[in-house]
């Protein structure tokens, strides 16, 4: 599993490093799309076929479901580590994630993260001013 926060510059043709930790994660391709609070996940080819399963099996009578199968699948756009170990971040979704210049790489349970940096120290504080619920932390130290 991927783990870690990276700061990485975005370079003027839109293309970020990937972090030598995840390279491996990503190593046969990603697919990167819009994810929630205005991030990017960047899904290994492998974990994709799996979203894709789920999001296929979303209820297209409910449209609350065919909402998000929108927002996800729309904004997903396949690619490959370049030779420097660059993936290039389309323009729809550097706009979508507010990415200019800079960009945070976190890992995260079975995908990627791309942020912002305001964004990401906005996402980080919130959780520290506002932890999660005791009931959903119960199991989570053993």
């Amino acid at each position: 599993m991927p783990f870690g926060e990276y700061p990485y510059n975005i370079d003027d043709k839109g293309r970020v490093v990937m972090p030598p930790a995840f390279r491996e994660f990503v190593e046969d391709g990603m697919i990167l799309t819009r994810g929630m609070e205005g991030c990017l996940y960047v899904f290994p080819l492998a974990s994709w076929r799996h979203v894709e399963e789920q999001l296929g099996g979303l209820p297209l009578t409910d449209a609350a479901s065919r909402s998000f199968v929108r927002f996800f699948y729309s904004g997903a756009s396949k690619a490959r580590l370049d030779n420097q170990s660059r993936v290039s971040v389309p323009q729809p979704l550097r706009t979508f994630a507010a990415l200019d210049g800079e960009a945070v790489v976190a890992g995260v349970p079975g995908r990627l993260e791309l942020w912002s940096p305001a964004r990401w120290d906005a996402a980080i504080s919130a959780v520290q001013d506002h932890p999660p619920q005791p009931d959903l932390l119960i199991n989570f130290v053993a």
